[in-house]
């Protein structure tokens, strides 16, 4: 594990780096909004990834690097993200991308997924709409990615349940927003999805 800093327009990113031996692609994750890449559905999604032969990047916005907890903006969260995906294709050679995340980090993949070419995109509790207030829906940023796209959500989320559409797909495994109930079922059904939707790229 390699850990290195991005700077970006809204200060240094910091990247924690799992290669692979010999991987043939990157997936960047990144954390929600008031946690920490440590979170445990992110280190099984991590160690998927590996398993899949692929290099996994842990990405930490600026405003935790800073020592900040409220997250910022989105317009700032998803430039940072960008510069990040670019410093990332040159150190792998363009190398396909996958952007992911977690809650927060899951909106940022889904919000970039275009601008940074990602060839797919990995949400963890995607947080479909903040609790109790279902009127206030964010499937639209599911719905705009038009690559292949895989949903991880715990069957009791507070912050609800995506619907599947033409591009994404949705798997309910047991446990709230946290992930953290049955990691082996994250764990399985991230390295069943990037050895499939990875296997015509490589």
């Amino acid at each position: 594990m390699t850990r290195i800093e991005i700077p970006t327009p809204h200060g240094p990113a910091m990247a924690e780096l799992h290669c692979a031996p010999d991987g043939e692609a990157v997936l960047m994750l990144g954390h929600g909004a008031g946690g920490g890449i440590e979170a445990k559905d992110l280190v099984a999604a991590t160690r998927a990834g590996q398993a899949a032969g692929v290099h996994v990047v842990l990405v930490e916005q600026p405003y935790r690097v800073a020592g900040r907890r409220a997250p910022a903006p989105a317009k700032q969260l998803d430039t940072a993200w960008l510069a990040v995906a670019e410093e990332l294709c040159d150190r792998f050679d363009d190398l396909p991308m996958v952007f992911g995340g977690r809650s927060s980090g899951a909106r940022v993949a889904c919000r970039t997924a275009a601008a940074g070419q990602a060839v797919a995109v990995l949400c963890l509790a995607f947080p479909e709409h903040p609790p109790g207030k279902p009127e206030k829906s964010r499937q639209a940023e599911l719905d705009a990615v038009e690559v292949p796209t895989l949903v991880v959500q715990g069957e009791t989320d507070a912050f609800g349940c995506p619907k599947p559409g033409p591009h994404h797909e949705v798997v309910v495994v047991r446990g709230t927003h946290a992930l953290d109930a049955d990691l082996e079922a994250v764990y399985r059904t991230v390295h069943e999805w990037l050895a499939k939707v990875l296997r015509p790229l490589t």
